[in-house]
């Protein structure tokens, strides 16, 4: 057995594991006894293989991907023990874990814990530390939920988690599942550390014992060979991370050296009883990063959370835009999202000063830096994460566009023809300063407004115009005149200035950078190192404000945010000259908060959003997007996870299918091709209940509908509201929605991402309906006997008075659509033809004479209403034999295709 789990991971990774220092693929590894207690020092040669080419891994664990390693490290010989950790954590944090053996490897901790671990002994033994935060954040239990501003610094010779490349590489020579606590020996329990195997030059328990933390957020892997991989930049719009090398739980066989995640999405809180970690140590040189789309990028990590933003600009509908120096791109980070990402947009055209359209949605950016003259290309794309809609403006050269909203509602672009040094008036003066509409995603005919280069801004008035690259210059309008015939000046005194931005508040103030020149050194009163501090000026060019950089830095790249009073944003510049952080600046009281972190960052641009007062609701989190809880049966499963559907595509929705089980097994919506349709049946279930998601979310949110297709169970119409009370009525995420009138005046902002987060509960349900779309069903069996489960003579005075009932909700429901534009289609799903020689006409009744007067009822709504009855069923004398049944009153997947055609053939007539 042992050597056929050894073949396995050998053909699921190419690369066979071994107990020597040599795998099959030629990594060598070298082992050896660390001076720092408990650590092993590692040395490689060769590459280690990650991830696979095997087609039933995840989508994550794909392609296969090789990594050498060019540096030594050490790693823990095990796991982090529990009573290590609690002499440490204890006295830190006030965390103390209670185990059933203080040599147990330290576990249900969130990575998080694991890093404050990490931190405290790197201080302990007087070393710097891996990890720094801005805030954080611990729950009831003293665990840490949350390190706001976190960042890991590679190049600290300091304690951390190991990176995934480094566990591999270690992993990929000690791979031995006969020295591993799992399931077929574990007693399903924790063991000490190292009791399976205890050798001191060995490293032990990779394998099984405590699942473990590594290093890296879980992004995309490529088929490509890196040095020095560290993983992705973030961990996308979940936050994932990676586990490693199983746990106690899991059967040998289920543990690959390519597995990178457990049953459950795991995220830097999740936190379990079989999930630990052990330690690395040792600073990575040249680290590289690859992000989601299979690029390898620089390191850019958000400092700043939502909550941060929204304290201090009012909105959380924020969005930063920036250029990335090493590699040209542009790249930006969108804050309202309950976790901001850094999004580059990967192409070939080098990005100075971008600038985010009024409306959020778009960038104009250029290729010319400000203060190099020479020729300019001006650009506007769609601020996404493909940038698409790039549109190039068709003039010689146009350079620092700043976008304008005119009195008479045109969106223009203000851009200059040479953004070069302004200090020779000839030269200035040479250049011009330009005017172009753009609208409906082109540009229109440019105007010149007038000479001399006046990239820093126009005023909403139109009577003030500045720029600055080594002068400070202003056109002002004289009185009654706009700026095109206004008299040009220079402020500040001649001394030298750059990076001028005026405000879009309407209040003229000019904001500069200075080089230490006189006229600043006057209005603050000291003396201060070139761009140390940020000015600004009134509309008459008088120094009205200054705020000192934070020690350690200087400014750069200095801005007024958009959308807000009183806040800029520049880049933060250390003793190197690195652009390495940009902050927002308040520049009335002076406080200065750290956004984003890198390797070079350049040209920041802020845009703030107006909120509307639902998009202003602060969340309650344990109850938006819960439409489902743990332990619930898989009816409430199925119709949670659908709901996290039905958000994620509401916007391409045109054909929703409501109803019972039946439709959830009859309609595969993925094979229509008369619109994007969505599965929204599932088990119990009844008309009401399916009615009411289509009334008060895909008509509120769905704008693209065109048609309902609900199923027609009259078996089932011996209940009212008892499901609509049962699946929705008692869930919070639906009450929640309710209670806020069903956000017909706008999503809440981040409400859909916590729906992302509460729709993780589920592997299972995740694995059948997100690649369907709601559908699920299996091949067939037979439609096997006839059986009745429910009395058919239920439908006596008070089973007349139900099916009147829900025959007046479905009239209802259609009357509402007349004026909308929207088409029912009703199916009465096939069931056993055996029930033909039954008095009931489905598995749960009713009597069938009952039904052939409801036919009649729902034949004359199709005269009145726009509704179409499907009636597949056709009282047991249909076309669906045996193999297109899944039992008595279910369709299989044959079935369903056949259905599923002919449901096509009749949207595409009323197409």
């Amino acid at each position: 057995m042992l050597i056929i789990l050894i073949v396995l991971t050998a053909l699921f990774c190419a690369c066979t594991e071994s107990n020597h220092s040599t795998s099959w693929s030629g990594l060598e590894v070298d082992v050896t006894v660390d001076s720092l207690p408990g650590m092993l020092r590692i040395s490689s040669q060769g590459e280690t293989c990650m991830g696979t080419n095997e087609a039933s891994a995840k989508a994550n664990e794909r392609p296969q991907m090789f990594v050498e390693l060019n540096y030594e490290f050490s790693i823990g010989r095990h796991e982090v023990q529990c009573d290590e950790f609690n002499a440490l954590m204890k006295k830190a944090t006030g965390l103390s874990l209670n185990c059933a053996s203080e040599k147990n490897p330290a576990t249900d901790l969130t990575y998080y814990d694991a890093v404050l671990f990490a931190n405290e002994r790197s201080k302990s033994e007087g070393f710097d530390t891996a990890y720094t935060y801005a805030g954080i954040q611990f729950d009831a239990e003293k665990h840490c939920t949350n390190l706001e501003g976190y960042v890991f610094h590679p190049e600290k010779n300091a304690y951390r988690l190991p990176t995934e490349a480094e566990w591999n590489t270690v992993a990929e020579t000690n791979w031995n599942v006969s020295d591993a606590w799992v399931a077929e020996n574990s007693d399903y329990k924790l063991h000490d550390v190292c009791s399976k195997s205890n050798t001191e030059d060995q490293v032990c328990d990779l394998i099984g014992n405590a699942m473990e933390w590594v290093n890296d957020w879980n992004g995309n892997f490529r088929d490509t060979t890196l040095t020095n991989y560290v993983g992705a930049p973030d961990g996308g719009a979940l936050g994932l991370r990676v586990v490693k090398g199983g746990s106690y739980r899991n059967s040998a066989a289920a543990i690959n050296l390519y597995n990178r995640g457990d049953v459950y999405t795991v995220t830097s809180t999740t936190r379990t009883e079989y999930l630990g970690f052990r330690l690395a140590f040792g600073e990575i040189p040249d680290p590289v990063w690859i992000g989601n789309n299979g690029a390898v990028t620089s390191r850019i990590t958000p400092l700043a959370n939502s909550s941060l933003i929204r304290a201090v600009t009012g909105s959380s509908k924020v969005k930063l835009a920036f250029r990335n120096d090493l590699t040209g791109n542009l790249a930006y980070i969108d804050f309202s999202s309950m976790t901001p990402t850094v999004i580059e947009i990967m192409d070939t055209i080098d990005v100075y000063h971008p600038e985010i359209s009024p409306d959020g949605k778009k960038v104009a950016f250029c290729t010319k830096i400000e203060g190099v003259s020479g020729t300019s290309e001006l650009y506007v794309r769609n601020l996404n994460s493909n940038g698409t809609r790039l549109v190039k403006l068709d003039v010689p050269s146009a350079a620092i566009p700043r976008w304008r909203v005119l009195s008479n509602g045109d969106t223009v672009i203000v851009y200059v023809s040479d953004a070069g040094n302004n200090k020779d008036d000839a030269t200035f003066k040479a250049a011009s300063t330009w005017q172009v509409k753009f609208a409906d995603g082109k540009f229109e005919t440019p105007k010149k407004l007038f000479d001399g280069a006046y990239h820093g801004g126009i005023s909403e008035d139109d009577r003030l115009a500045v720029t600055g690259s080594r002068l400070l210059r202003a056109r002002v309008a004289a009185n009654g005149k706009t700026v095109a015939n206004g008299n040009d000046t220079v402020w500040y005194g001649g001394d030298q200035a750059c990076n001028a931005s005026l405000a879009k508040d309407g209040s003229k103030r000019t904001l500069f950078l200075d080089f230490g020149g006189a006229s600043g050194r006057t209005f603050v009163g000291s003396n201060y190192a070139v761009h140390e501090r940020i000015f600004a000026v009134d509309s008459t060019g008088k120094l009205i404000m200054s705020v000192a950089a934070p020690s350690g830095f200087t400014f750069d790249h200095s801005e007024w945010a958009f959308g807000v009073d009183n806040i800029a944003v520049a880049t933060l510049t250390n003793v190197s000259g690195a652009h390495t952080k940009i902050a927002m600046v308040n520049m009335h009281d002076g406080n200065i908060f750290e956004l984003v972190e890198g390797d070079e960052l350049w040209h920041p641009n802020l845009w703030v959003g107006s909120m509307s007062q639902n998009e202003n609701l602060q969340l309650d989190l344990d109850s938006a997007g819960v439409y489902f809880k743990d332990g619930q049966e898989w009816a409430h499963i199925s119709i949670g996870y659908k709901m996290s559907l039905l958000w994620k595509y509401r916007d391409e929705v045109e054909i929703i299918c409501v109803g019972s089980s039946r439709t959830e097994n009859s309609l595969i919506v993925t094979a229509i091709t008369s619109g994007f349709a969505l599965n929204m049946g599932h088990p119990g279930n009844d008309l009401d209940a399916s009615l009411y998601i289509v009334e008060n979310y895909g008509f509120n949110h769905m704008k693209k509908l065109k048609y309902v297709v609900v199923s027609i169970d009259f078996d089932l119409w011996h209940y009212s509201t008892e499901f609509t009370d049962l699946m929705i009525g008692s869930k919070v995420g639906f009450i929640y929605d309710k209670n806020h009138g069903f956000w017909v005046d706008g999503l809440p902002d981040w409400f859909l991402d916590a729906v992302k987060e509460a729709s993780q509960y589920s592997a299972v349900a995740r694995a059948i309906y997100e690649p369907a779309r709601g559908f699920y069903s299996t091949d067939g069996v037979a439609w096997g006997p006839a059986t009745v489960d429910v009395d058919s003579n239920w439908n006596g005075s008070y089973g007349d008075s139900i099916l009147q009932w829900n025959l007046e909700r479905l009239r209802g429901f259609l009357a509402k659509t007349a004026s909308m534009n929207v088409k029912t289609i009703g199916i009465v799903f096939p069931q056993n033809p055996g029930y033909r020689e039954t008095g009931s006409f489905g598995r749960y009744g009713p009597r069938r004479s009952k039904v052939l007067k409801i036919l009649d009822t729902l034949n004359r709504y199709q005269k009145e209403y726009p509704f179409i009855l499907m009636d597949e069923n056709k009282n047991g004398y249909h076309d669906y034999p045996d193999k297109c049944a899944l039992n008595t009153d279910h369709l299989s997947f044959q079935g369903a295709s056949k259905l599923t055609l002919r449901l096509d053939s009749l949207l595409q007539t009323l197409k």
